[in-house]
């Protein structure tokens, strides 16, 4: 490594996260003249350049990608490490920092988080809401909730949560305006609230299951609206806007009360379970082992 030393590698790869030199400064609490100068030593060690450097931002060079992507998985094992050989053997404290989708909040993640925080209240905890896929090198999060779809490649996963029971629901005043489809084929002729990751060009798939074949297919509904939130993908169905194909569990009220109702139940199949994803076997903090192993046991 060129005796490129290991304060030098934890300043760069901050630099990097935050893509800034400023704001890698007020974290690490040093100067800003400081950190350029770690990076111009680290840069000159190595004998390449790491980081270009504009008035307005900072980009990573090859290289300085390289670097990043290997070394930031070893700091953070580093970090863990210690942090587990200086905690006493029976104390989980620290700040355990989460990736979630939206739709797992109020689906069973909003409960576990609430029993965990009760379990272990030495730990602070940080859990950040989105529903696109999440950079675990990056992000600075200890794992990332997700669905099977958005699991980053090279992440150990292990699956959490409920089964996921899925619906098309459709209020009673929209099927009387548009009537009520024969078959889920159908469904291309009818207006759909479609959930959207992040952007709309990246829509959940309405999924079906072939009564002979046994195959799944899937269909695609005109898209009247793209949202991504569950309980506004539920008020909009309810308004009689268009067809929802969404989680059974947080539509089962309005089913019951009749606001709802379902079409094609036998033609749906379920999804996978979430996952929650990290990066590494070794050197789990104990406040991520602890709320795995709470995560598991979660239906």
């Amino acid at each position: 490594m060129k005796n490129a030393s290991l304060n030098d590698i934890s300043v760069f790869a901050e630099v990097a996260r935050v893509q800034g030199f400023r704001a890698a400064a007020a974290n690490l609490n040093l100067g800003v003249g400081s950190v350029s100068e770690t990076i111009q030593r680290l840069e000159k060690r190595l004998g390449v350049r790491l980081i270009e450097r504009t008035t307005r931002k900072i980009s990573l060079t090859y290289a300085g990608k390289q670097l990043f992507e290997r070394s930031l998985p070893a700091l953070t094992d580093l970090a863990s490490a210690l942090d587990d050989v200086s905690d006493d053997q029976n104390t989980i404290a620290g700040t355990l920092r989460l990736s979630a989708p939206r739709s797992s909040s109020p689906f069973f993640l909003d409960e576990l988080i609430a029993e965990y925080c009760a379990t272990y209240p030495a730990v602070n905890l940080e859990v950040m809401y989105e529903d696109q896929k999440v950079d675990l090198v990056a992000s600075g999060v200890d794992a990332a909730i997700r669905s099977q779809t958005l699991v980053q490649k090279g992440s150990f996963s292990i699956e959490i949560g409920p089964k996921l029971d899925m619906t098309l629901v459709a209020s009673p005043s929209y099927l009387d305006r548009k009537g009520s489809p024969k078959k889920p084929t159908d469904l291309i002729d009818h207006d759909g609230i479609r959930f959207g990751f992040g952007s709309t060009d990246r829509l959940a798939p309405w999924s079906f299951v072939d009564g002979k074949s046994k195959k799944n297919y899937t269909v695609s509904p005109q898209s009247r609206m793209i949202v991504n939130d569950l309980v506004s993908m539920l008020h909009f169905a309810k308004a009689g806007l268009g067809l929802a194909y969404v989680y059974r569990k947080p539509a089962e009220p309005f089913i019951a009360s009749g606001e709802l109702v379902t079409l094609f139940d036998q033609y749906i199949p379920s999804l996978p379970r979430y996952t929650i994803n990290y990066l590494t076997k070794r050197h789990v903090p104990k406040r991520l082992k602890a709320f795995i192993d709470l995560a598991r046991t979660a239906e």
